[in-house]
């Protein structure tokens, strides 16, 4: 007798269920992605304790006539491919013809449909995956779907669903999502008698993003085209202090996608800037040619395969770090707890219209000369004021970075041209630029400074090395002596000489020359622990810009330090040459900047 026998046509869909719709999410993530096909310009969507007692899909698409409508409850039944070849290049977000009747077999099911242009429209019941009715109906242009009691004759499936505050957390998430990949389209979501979403049709990304985010200063803007590629989307800033692991929307074609080789270059942008571990938000959007991506890779389609694996993690690496670069010093906010309005009838400052006009300002961030005369009148300068008795020079043509006398040019990098007017407890250099104040951390910022230069020597070869009159003998843990003896070679392209001595002890003999002798041991055992864990097979430039980070740390000038202008001056023009200047190797922010704005706005002139 036969073992082997076909499953029924219930138990089919059941089981092809099983992969395509794990959730009420997974099921408003097919709905929608049917609409989006369907050119539908608006969708809402109707959900009740989290999808499990009801969710429905409304969009106003081309719809179905009513051969069309039958079909498309039959398994692989679809309008959007014909033949095999057509899988070599998908333009549609489904495809398949599997998730409305994997749907209907575990629901209640209605569909109500209506062709553009038809005087009427055609509603099917399915339960459980059997049709009950087909009958015509009046409804609007456009789709509606039904999905009742999701799961119920699944008890098995049912039991495992999370609480309804969970589910509508997911189907909000994914809600989210698609509106930002589709700006076009305007977007509903309902829980119950709570509007969860509400965002109406938008000319664009950036549009669509401040109806979603609203302000992001945190975040900075990529946009990229190389290698038949198209890249844009905002990525954390660097110096973005929010949770270690952010959101990341990312979108190859428009289609929602988890991708290692995406994952990795994200990664990988950020651990050139800093050695900080983390998992930044993302929203990104790649644009390739369909023949050069599979996305028949998971029943989910939450997969996709590329042609050129090594090409797009290039170019979308290189991206991510042009933008980083780019990325601006956080802002300060002040927060007055006690605001206090001007007095009734107390004069409030105006603008006298024409007084201004025509009038030459003096600007020492512009590269005319003639702007670096001090306005007699507007100038806060005095000259008894005392600054020379501590060693400031009073007229320097070369205060200005960015000015004609400086030679440094604006780079493009997130740190504007600063020019230094002081320390705060020795530790902060207080700088002014063309829109606000700055405070930058003097030991992180000649960190960055220092981190970066020493990357760069790297590339040339070997650092330069200085040999101990007398070698340092260092007693380590076992775990800390194999970390260094792991990573000896990178070490030595350091100019660090160290070996075994016997016991618990090793021998330095030799150290960079940019590290102050008195630092050799304190770096040495950060080093071992900074290694510690790594293994001898991670990626080879992982440890040595652990190694770079920990020696410019210890290089670097240290907090409670008084500096001279000159000192202070030099660090502010390194940095700006940085490529990476809004935070220190270790991801601790370098500078933080108040405002034009924030000052005039709590001085009540705006």
């Amino acid at each position: 007798m036969s073992i082997i026998h076909r499953l029924a046509p219930d138990l089919a869909n059941q089981i092809a269920a099983g992969e395509v719709i794990e959730r009420p999410a997974s099921v408003v993530k097919e709905l929608v992605e049917n609409a989006l096909d369907a050119n539908a310009r608006r969708i809402v969507i109707t959900v009740e304790l989290g999808g499990k007692k009801l969710i429905r899909v409304e969009d106003d698409g081309d719809g179905m006539d009513p051969e069309d409508t039958r079909l498309a409850i039959e398994r692989h039944a679809t309008s959007k491919i014909v033949r095999a070849d057509d899988l070599g290049a998908i333009r549609t977000l489904g495809f398949r013809g599997e998730a409305l009747p994997s749907i209907a077999s575990v629901s209640h099911f209605t569909l109500r449909t209506r062709a553009r242009a038809a005087l009427s429209g055609t509603e099917i019941k399915v339960n459980a995956g059997t049709v009950t009715s087909i009958r015509e109906v009046g409804v609007p242009e456009g789709t509606c779907i039904e999905v009742a009691d999701l799961f119920y004759n699944l008890p098995a499936r049912r039991k495992f669903l999370k609480s309804d505050t969970a589910e509508t957390t997911q189907i909000s998430r994914l809600a989210t999502q698609l509106a930002v990949g589709y700006p076009e389209v305007g977007f509903t979501l309902v829980s119950g008698v709570r509007t969860l979403l509400q965002c109406p049709p938008s000319a664009g990304l950036r549009e669509r993003f401040f109806q979603l985010y609203g302000e992001r200063p945190d975040l900075v803007e990529v946009r990229k085209a190389a290698g038949g590629l198209e890249i844009e989307g905002y990525v954390a800033a660097l110096g973005d202090q929010g949770p270690t692991r952010g959101a990341q929307n990312v979108f190859v074609n428009r289609r929602i996608v988890k991708d290692r080789t995406i994952a990795h270059a994200i990664i990988e942008a950020y651990s050139v800037a800093t050695i900080k571990e983390r998992s930044p938000e993302v929203h990104l959007f790649l644009r390739i040619a369909p023949d050069r991506v599979d996305v028949n890779v998971h029943p989910a389609k939450a997969e996709v395969r590329f042609l050129e694996q090594s090409l797009v993690h290039e170019v979308l690496r290189r991206a991510l770090g042009d933008a980083l670069g780019q990325g601006r010093a956080p802002e300060l906010q002040f927060r007055l707890e006690h605001a206090v309005p001007p007095a009734p009838g107390e004069p409030r400052p105006m603008t006298i219209p024409g007084v201004l006009a025509g009038a030459a300002v003096g600007n020492r961030w512009t590269s005319d000369p003639s702007s670096l005369i001090p306005n007699p009148e507007s100038s806060i300068t005095n000259p008894e004021s005392g600054l020379q008795d501590r060693g400031f020079p009073m007229r320097d043509s070369g205060s200005g970075i960015g000015d004609s006398g400086s030679g440094i040019k604006d780079q493009g990098s997130g740190i504007r041209p600063m020019i230094p007017l002081g320390q705060f407890r020795d530790t902060f250099i207080i700088a002014v630029d063309d829109e606000g104040v700055a405070i930058i951390d003097q030991h992180v910022a000649h960190e960055r400074v220092l981190f970066e230069q020493v990357m760069e020597r790297l590339t040339a070869g070997r650092m330069e090395s200085q040999r101990l009159l007398t070698p340092m003998l260092l007693e380590l843990s076992p775990a800390q002596r194999d970390a260094l003896g792991q990573h000896a070679a990178a070490l030595d392209r350091f100019g660090i000489e160290i070996e075994e001595f016997g016991g618990d002890s090793v021998r330095l003999s030799a150290v960079p020359t940019l590290l102050d002798p008195a630092e050799c041991e304190a770096a040495v055992r950060a080093l071992a622990d900074d290694l510690e864990g790594m293994g001898g097979g991670a990626n080879v430039d992982e440890p040595l810009r652990r190694i770079a980070a920990t020696m410019a740390c210890h290089a670097a000038v240290k907090a409670n330090y008084p500096l001279t202008l000159e000192k202070m001056r030099y660090i502010l023009e390194e940095l700006r040459r940085t490529a990476y200047s809004s935070v220190c190797p270790h991801g601790r922010p370098v500078v933080l900047r108040l405002t034009r704005r924030e000052i005039e706005k709590n001085f009540q002139r705006i």
